[in-house]
């Protein structure tokens, strides 16, 4: 019960983001704030661990590892959502996005050897339908702009998670979480910093709004989101935990409702349903699946 809880804070963490992103890319361009927010982030979890003194990453293995996850969790992961918003509506982002549960499903059954259960799979595909129906509405909207160009951007960030969430989930048991996320955060905020100089004004407007959704983002946005993630990683399969990143658009959706007056329709509430059985399939204990199979006999 409490690693799930501390996955579903993750994923509100994760949720509240995509408000506080919207307000800051008025003062800052996109990978200049992107690199702030990680940078900003990383620099806490370190400053944290070294202050309780805890391990620091040593050998040439750990410290490549740590690189590839920043490459793949900051860099890609935040170049490719950030640059995406350009060229596509939230609601291809949002379906496109969510089929990182299902590349890491095949990467950990090949890389960590977790295989799902036949509910398992069933789960992931029912939660992956649920995301497509949340997001209808906004598929089946007008919409404008390069789609080829944002699909590829989409498609680069959930790729890079995805190789991410599967180092953690190696590294989790071998490193201190607080110097593991910090280390990953900082190194891939120097390749989005690289980045951003090359591409981009990084002119930035340093007033109250800018500051608070740059220290929303990066303290409880992705400190304590990743810090949280790498230390459920330790103890739970990626498989069943990532099913639940299906409920980064429904928080979402629940924010919107509860906050702005936004309306759920029929479509996107049959999908919020859809999400959380499939969540619930993932993580059904396979010793319940074995008796549903077999009709209730032991």
């Amino acid at each position: 019960m409490l690693n799930t809880a501390q996955i579903i804070l993750v994923m509100f963490l994760w949720a509240i983001c995509f408000p506080l992103i919207v307000l800051g890319l008025s003062y800052a361009p996109h990978l200049t704030f992107a690199a702030l927010r990680a940078f900003l982030a990383g620099a806490t979890l370190l400053a944290i661990a070294l202050i309780m003194k805890r391990p620091q990453p040593r050998d040439i293995g750990t410290w490549l590892m740590l690189g590839t996850i920043g490459l793949g969790a900051t860099t890609l992961g935040f170049f490719g959502m950030f640059h995406a918003s350009e060229f596509i509506s939230p609601g291809v982002a949002t379906v496109i996005a969510n089929t990182q549960p299902l590349m890491a499903a095949v990467l950990a059954s090949l890389v960590l050897k977790e295989r799902l259960s036949r509910f398992g799979k069933i789960g992931l595909l029912l939660g992956f339908f649920g995301i497509v129906l949340i997001a209808l509405p906004s598929l089946m909207s007008n919409m404008n702009g390069n789609y080829t160009l944002g699909i590829f951007y989409i498609v680069l960030a959930a790729a890079g998670i995805t190789v991410s969430n599967v180092l953690i989930r190696r590294l989790a048991h071998r490193i201190d979480a607080l110097s593991a996320m910090g280390w990953q955060l900082v190194l891939g905020s120097c390749f989005l910093a690289l980045i951003a100089f090359f591409t981009e004004d990084t002119h930035i407007t340093w007033n109250t709004p800018f500051i608070l959704s740059l220290l929303g983002l990066a303290l409880p946005g992705t400190a304590l989101a990743y810090w949280l993630w790498c230390r459920v990683l330790g103890q739970v399969q990626l498989n069943r935990a990532n099913a639940f990143s299906f409920l980064v658009p429904v928080f979402g959706l629940t924010l919107g409702v509860v906050f702005f007056q936004e309306s759920i329709g029929i479509l996107p509430a049959v999908g919020i349903g859809l999400t959380v059985l499939g969540i619930l399939l993932v993580n059904w204990p396979v010793k319940w699946e074995r008796t549903a199979l077999l009709g209730g006999g032991k």
